[in-house]
């Protein structure tokens, strides 16, 4: 059975090197199509956001197209940053602006109380409409200050459950053992084979 060929929407070089060595051997993907416009994401949630780009990319390149959204929820913050996570400190916010941010918002909140998860929704869009959706959650808290050089985004200040206490951005590939992103194109990736 021939591996499927995936337009994938993110322009973002650290979340597609992510996704490729998660969906390796399971999917070859495209990059994105020069010339195509951003996508406004302005989604209610994750999902909204993922299904937006992934049609806009599907009807532009006229191939199956992939797309992710992601949001670190925060339990004491009520769920933020959520959907606004990639601009939590503004729109053309930087990734230590915003774990800065988060930091800030944070400061005085007891260990305990620094609950959080990731979650990402993972679309693969067919041009006949079809669609595979796939999900992943993974449970951590807010560390107080940022460790480890690997990763992205809030990676520096998110310590998982399942990861002895080490951040993300520790972890190398590990992280992708227990990571949302991991977990969501690993759930697709079987859809995609089993298809």
């Amino acid at each position: 059975m021939p591996i499927p060929e995936l337009v994938i929407a993110s322009a973002n070089p650290d979340k597609v090197a992510e996704i490729a060595v998660v969906l390796e051997n399971l999917a070859v993907l495209i990059p994105r199509p020069e010339g195509m416009p951003d996508v406004v994401e302005d989604g209610n949630n994750l999902e909204d956001n993922a299904r937006l780009k992934a049609v806009a990319v599907c009807e532009f390149a006229g191939r199956p197209a992939v797309a992710d959204d992601t949001g670190l929820e925060i339990d004491v913050l009520n769920g933020a940053p959520g959907v606004y996570s990639a601009r939590f400190a503004g729109n053309d916010a930087t990734y230590q602006q915003n774990v800065e941010k988060v930091l800030a918002e944070l400061e005085g909140v007891q260990m305990g109380q620094r609950t959080a998860r990731f979650k990402t929704v993972a679309i693969v869009r067919y041009p006949d409409g079809k669609e595979l959706i796939a999900n992943g959650i993974v449970e951590g808290h807010i560390s107080q200050s940022p460790s480890g050089e690997g990763g992205f985004g809030y990676d520096p200040i998110f310590v998982p459950v399942e990861g002895d206490g080490a951040t993300f951005a520790q972890m190398g590939h590990e992280k992708h053992k227990f990571s949302h992103r991991g977990r969501a194109f690993r759930s697709l990736g079987h859809m995609l084979s089993s298809t």
